[in-house]
């Protein structure tokens, strides 16, 4: 596996950690909807409230502002998979959409976490 790819899959852990941390249920890791992928799907049993989390790592930052990263794309991808995992599994709850910044090595990372990063966007229809 590239060194990026481990990295990444070590952030994720690491991002994975944070939520339990916040007392959030880890439902999923990487699910994905054939082209689309979701990096966490975590619950908040208290809330009832569905958190879809981009994880974005990062060796260093020089630079670099981290939602730069967080594209319309990569927004209207997280919306449609997030879409899809509801009706995949008849989910009636609230989504929130979160962002997790991992910078830094394995151990010694810096982690910066983003809940409600964006809203959907809401599509207007002309007549």
């Amino acid at each position: 596996m590239a060194e990026h790819n481990t990295l990444g899959k070590v952030g994720e852990h690491a991002a994975c950690e944070l939520l339990i941390a916040h007392v959030l249920v880890i439902r999923e890791t990487n699910w994905r909807l054939n082209h689309l992928e979701i990096d966490i799907v975590a619950h908040d049993p208290a809330r009832n409230v569905l958190h879809i989390v981009e994880v974005k790592t990062r060796s260093m930052v020089e630079h670099f502002d981290p939602m730069q990263s967080i594209t319309r794309r990569k927004i209207s991808n997280l919306v449609n998979a997030a879409n899809g995992y509801l009706r995949h599994y008849q989910l009636r709850c609230a989504i929130q959409y979160d962002v997790i910044f991992v910078i830094g090595k394995p151990g010694n990372f810096q982690i910066q976490y983003i809940p409600n990063a964006f809203m959907p966007p809401l599509r207007t229809y002309r007549r």
